[in-house]
């Protein structure tokens, strides 16, 4: 352990461990290396707030799926080689190590339709447990509870058409500017609030003290699903602008609704990742990375703590930090590990210091581990102008500053642990200063 005096007798004396739930597509917790970190209720169910019972939910609950089981073992070795030797090639470009012939066959595969679409189902099924490897490492106590969110088989057009089916839209005499479009993205933005909010509620009474949130929608993602939907209920292609309006007002609302997601858990800090589209959030809307309050963090990616990464998100007002989220390596299911990237990555970076934090000091409330984290970044001249507090988070210096805080007031403790822990002076989490220009970067998984 690094740490010294105080901080590590305090350390040391601490028997309790941040329960961190991963909001996200399951996890594979039978892995070598995330087993020991999940939590396994003590008791035979959860009651939330509402008086509503999960039976036997032994690691977790899947709301996907409605039941227990947190991860689907009936995908696990059902998806082509590709799927992993893809990503293996891609972190030998990075570091410059492929061969001419592996650059080609790369390249194919990114333009390969059939390969994209298995790819989209595979990065369902293995993200979680992704997020869960890192939101878990070096941090022997963590307790990780499954919340299965997203399901692995994604939604496409069928679900849009059995939408409407069930809600008996006909097409004839509505035009693209009819309110009905309105409505029925109104509805489809609620339905997906009330799924969050009954997560949120499950979340609290768990008692999770972090939660990591590698989901979401922006509006560049959700047009063409957005589109689709336009086209079904008036029978006509919408315009760019009114497809921007649209899109944009159906984000808004589904923002608006993530305000009771994150309430009804409010002792939990609720970490969520900017987005992967390489846009503005201050201008263009995205959820729940927009979703503003005392729990709530949103995290941008950073090559290492060389420069923002090209994919991701950002958003002075509406992004508070950055962290490291290129070709992080961590656990997928099977006993196996990949080196993967986005804004997905980057969150758990901050999920596994916001538990340290709070491991550092118990008595630290969301508000505190937040304020923790955004006052001991190493500023950067790069991010300024990109994220609220123009900073990477660095993870000795915020729990530094959480194990002194129990002697002293927060800001006492980090004005100390800001002078006392230098910035990071090399890439952490396995993440090179490399070129990105051949990165792959999966959109974030979405209920859409």
């Amino acid at each position: 352990m690094k740490r010294l005096g105080i901080g590590l007798i305090i350390t040391s004396l601490n028997l309790f461990a941040a329960n961190i739930a991963i909001i996200d597509s399951g996890i594979d917790y039978k892995h070598q290396e995330l087993k020991n970190n999940m939590w396994t209720n003590s008791a035979s169910k959860t009651v939330d707030a509402d008086g509503t019972t999960y039976q036997d939910d032994t690691h977790g609950w899947n709301f996907a799926e409605s039941n227990n089981q947190i991860i689907d073992y009936k995908y696990l070795g059902t998806f082509s080689s590709d799927c992993t030797k893809i990503f293996d090639v891609q972190a030998k470009i990075l570091k410059g190590t492929a061969t001419e012939e592996e650059k080609t066959w790369y390249t194919a595969k990114k333009n390969d339709p059939e390969f994209l679409k298995e790819l989209q189902k595979f990065g369902n099924f293995v993200h979680g447990t992704h997020v869960s490897g890192i939101s878990a490492n070096q941090a022997a106590k963590a307790e990780l509870v499954g919340v299965k969110l997203i399901a692995t088989e994604p939604p496409g057009a069928a679900e849009v058409t059995k939408f409407l089916e069930d809600n008996k839209v006909e097409n004839s005499d509505l035009r693209v500017d009819n309110p009905m479009v309105t409505m029925f993205l109104t509805m489809m933005a609620e339905r997906q609030a009330t799924m969050l909010t009954t997560t949120g509620k499950y979340v609290g009474a768990v008692k999770s003290e972090v939660a990591n949130g590698s989901f979401g929608v922006s509006a560049t993602a959700v047009k063409p699903i957005v589109k689709n939907l336009v086209k079904q209920i008036t029978g006509a292609d919408p315009t760019e602008e009114e497809l921007t309006s649209y899109t944009n007002f159906f984000v808004n609302e589904i923002a608006k609704g993530c305000l009771a997601f994150v309430g009804a858990a409010p002792n939990t800090l609720f970490v969520f990742a900017a987005g992967n589209d390489g846009t503005n959030n201050d201008m263009i809307p995205a959820s729940p990375a927009n979703v503003k309050t005392d729990n709530t963090i949103t995290v941008a990616a950073s090559n290492g703590v060389a420069s923002l990464a090209i994919f991701s998100n950002y958003g002075e007002k509406m992004v508070e930090v950055a962290a490291p989220g290129v070709a992080i390596l961590s656990t997928v299911p099977g006993d196996a590990h990949l080196a993967m990237s986005g804004t997905s990555m980057a969150a758990p970076f901050v999920t596994n210091v916001a538990g340290l934090i709070k491991d550092g000091n118990r008595s630290l409330t969301p508000t505190s581990i937040k304020k923790v984290l955004m006052e001991t970044v190493d500023v950067k001249d790069f991010l300024k102008g990109k994220v609220t507090t123009s900073g990477i988070v660095n993870k000795d210096r915020a729990v530094k500053a959480a194990e002194l805080s129990n002697t002293m007031s927060l800001k006492a403790a980090i004005t100390i642990a800001k002078r006392s822990v230098a910035d990071e002076s090399a890439n952490v989490w396995n993440t090179r200063t490399v070129s990105e220009k051949d990165l792959l970067v999966l959109p974030l998984p979405s209920l859409f």
